[in-house]
């Protein structure tokens, strides 16, 4: 995953994207029928949030909710789980400690992708003896689904019956430890401009026989107070376009509420505000994946690529102590591998297994260096009614940073 790239070389980037085959057109096409009508019902515009996530999320139809591979060389990103079984390991350190110390503590998994995490994670606390009495994982893709039902059913078969899947948060009550990896960067977000002093709202048209981007006066609720708060703080934006989610805070409040002891963690790429929203991204965040190649275009191909932004983390930490969690750590990728035992997992690989050993330090750089994932994917802990150190912050808390 990148930050943006520039104009010139996203109109290249999109110029070589690989044709998708006969049935993803059709497949495409239909989406983009229940898109346009959705436009003339809404008056001509719709609103880039609702168009993301029915990009995303239409059922039977958006990129997460239809069949094609999404995750691993196959598809068209990699995620941290897919590069190696040590962030699952590692994760399983953090778990643990959470889970012995409730002594009969679940994990939920929000968003679990292919089921590899799962899977790991599951084998991990087994080593380690610290088992949850339940795996849950809420993930509203019946694809996906069955993908994990399938990978956890390959590689841990004899752990599956500990496994269920959710189709809401569950009711108040819940303790343990919430995962949501990559999550965060996935939900529709508002798009905004500020121009000659004016605020304008990101819409999607249809003009012609294609969608187009418009700029309009802005009708989403709580977006112009939203705006004007990030300008109170970082002060005047101008000739500046960038995302807001608004649907984060809900979300949050929503798993406080079924919650009932325990530890949070979000996993993804993103910044605090001040560098969210830093000059040098004037264009914003958003970015798009199709067979491994990134651009800025969330028109292209609808339903057959992801689509992104980058996460603010400091409204996220605000949101998250707005309903009653307690922000106790945030760090970096790399940071919180090393803290949970990263060092020492890979002290204990053979060397004399060439092959695995190579691997394993392959992972290692894709998962903790700069120019990968390391600095780039953050870790956010939030705990409600535990007040116990986490072993992941241990080595750089950067709370003060948010």
């Amino acid at each position: 995953m990148i930050d943006r790239i520039s104009p010139r070389a996203a109109e290249a980037v999109v110029a070589q994207l690989p044709l998708p085959d006969a049935e993803a057109q059709q497949h495409s096409m239909k989406l983009i029928a229940l898109i346009r009508d959705e436009i003339a019902a809404a008056g001509g515009k719709l609103g880039f949030d609702r168009c993301m996530e029915q990009l995303l999320y239409a059922p039977g139809l958006g990129y997460y909710a239809a069949g094609a591979r999404k995750f691993g060389e196959a598809g068209d990103f990699v995620t941290s789980p897919e590069l190696s079984p040590l962030f699952a390991q590692c994760l399983a350190f953090q778990c643990s400690e959470v889970l012995q110390d409730l002594g009969d503590g679940e994990i939920l998994e929000v968003g679990a992708g292919s089921g590899v995490l799962a899977a790991d994670l599951l084998l991990a606390l087994e080593k380690l003896g610290s088992l949850p009495r339940r795996y849950l994982i809420l993930d509203l893709s019946p694809d996906l689904q069955q993908r994990q039902r399938e990978t956890i059913a390959q590689r841990v078969p004899h752990l599956i019956d500990r496994v269920e899947w959710l189709a809401a948060l569950p009711e108040f009550g819940f303790s343990g430890v919430v995962i949501a990896n990559e999550l965060l960067d996935a939900m529709p977000v508002h798009r905004f401009r500020m121009a000659d002093g004016e605020l304008l709202e990101q819409f999607v048209a249809w003009q012609g026989e294609q969608f187009e981007l418009v700029w309009d006066k802005p009708r989403a609720p709580h977006f112009e107070e939203t705006v004007a708060r990030l300008q109170q703080q970082l002060g005047p934006l101008d000739d500046y376009e960038s995302e807001i989610n608004l649907r984060a805070a809900p979300w949050l409040s929503s798993l406080a509420a079924s919650m009932q002891k325990g530890l949070v963690l979000l996993i993804d790429y993103g910044h605090s505000r001040a560098d969210y929203y830093h000059p040098s991204r004037s264009r914003g965040t958003l970015m798009c994946h199709y067979r491994h190649r990134a651009h800025p275009d969330p028109l292209v191909y609808p339903g057959l690529q992801d689509i992104t932004a980058h996460v603010d983390f400091t409204a996220i930490a605000e949101s998250a102590q707005a309903a009653g969690f307690i922000v106790s750590g945030y760090t970096t990728q790399a940071y919180f591998l090393m803290s949970s035992g990263l060092d020492q997992l890979v002290a204990a690989s053979d060397p004399d297994d060439v092959a695995a050993h190579m691997a394993l330090v392959q992972g290692v750089k894709r998962l903790t260096l700069p120019t990968e994932m390391g600095e780039r994917f953050k870790v956010l802990g939030l705990t409600k009614e535990w007040d116990q150190p986490l072993t992941g912050f241990a080595m750089r808390d950067m709370r003060e940073r948010l």
